[in-house]
């Protein structure tokens, strides 16, 4: 069970809290909402544990020469190649399943997530700057199907956030790729990423500066903005944005100092300030909307 857990990496299912971000901010908070919202949320659940399970499999055979990821369940052998397929197709039809039970928006979104992830585990993780702009397409997906797949409206603030942040943390996770391959000096030994050959530190810190602030700024004008106020009947979610900065600089402290920013949602869940400020932010933020 502990190989199977490994494989599917549950602790992930964090990033699929984006689902719900359509039914809070839009303050559609009834009984059928939420429990559509949840059927999406497992979805994408079931998706992202069989993207993972298909990551390892297309894999295997350089994680097995890899002096760390030869422990993965796969190439280490405690789960067969066989067993790992069939329990590929097990989530992929579980995934559609439950998407179809809520619209076919949701199915639409959950298998582009599918589809999106096949090309870029076959050969678009190579290529710099879109392998991280794919990543994110994954997180508005996941958008997308908690407002366009529950019949919610979606934001252009909301998704131009969702843009921002995304790019953010995938650009933070190559800077934190790089900065491991500083400490272990082992950046030409093939073990390693391709496309990191194309990305220098400097290139980096900037594109994470850059949306770094793209992504407080537009949340700030989201929050002042005369549609949100209109629909909340509120100026007050204005007081979220400080949890928003300090995340984002929490996060940033975490990369270059602490040697975090591999693992997003692991990150989230070992560092206590960073849990307690998201924590706190849904707590004022589903305060101030109610």
């Amino acid at each position: 069970m502990r190989s199977f857990l490994k494989l599917v990496r549950p602790h992930q299912y964090l990033k699929n809290g984006f689902v719900l971000l359509g039914p809070l901010f839009a303050h559609q908070w009834d009984f059928v909402t939420l429990s559509q919202a949840l059927l999406a949320f497992l979805a994408f659940c079931c998706m992202a544990s069989a993207v993972y399970v298909l990551n390892d499999i297309m894999d295997i055979e350089a994680d097995r020469a890899h002096p760390v990821k030869c422990r993965r369940p796969l190439p280490s052998g405690a789960i067969s190649l066989g067993t790992a397929k069939r329990l590929l197709t097990g989530l992929v039809v579980g995934s559609l399943v439950l998407s179809l039970l809520v619209s076919g928006w949701i199915t639409l979104f959950v298998a582009s997530y599918f589809v999106i992830n096949i090309f870029y585990s076959w050969h678009l993780k190579h290529v710099v700057i879109l392998d991280v702009f794919l990543i994110s397409s994954g997180f508005m997906l996941r958008i997308l199907a908690g407002t366009v797949g529950l019949g919610i409206a979606p934001s252009a603030w909301l998704l131009l956030c969702g843009l921002m942040v995304t790019l953010f943390l995938g650009f933070a996770k190559r800077r934190a790729e790089l900065l491991m391959l500083e400490a272990t000096d082992v950046a030409n030994n093939g073990l390693t990423r391709r496309v990191l050959d194309d990305y220098s530190p400097e290139m980096l810190e900037q594109f994470i500066a850059v949306t770094a602030a793209c992504t407080i700024l537009a949340y700030g004008l989201y929050t002042m903005s005369p549609q949100t106020v209109a629909i909340h009947g509120s100026d007050h979610l204005i007081y979220t944005l400080p949890f928003v900065a300090y995340g984002i600089f929490r996060y940033l402290f975490l990369l270059h100092r602490r040697a975090k920013g591999n693992d997003t949602a692991k990150d989230l869940i070992q560092d206590r300030h960073l849990l307690i400020t998201v924590v706190a932010w849904v707590a004022t933020t589903v305060w101030v909307l109610s």
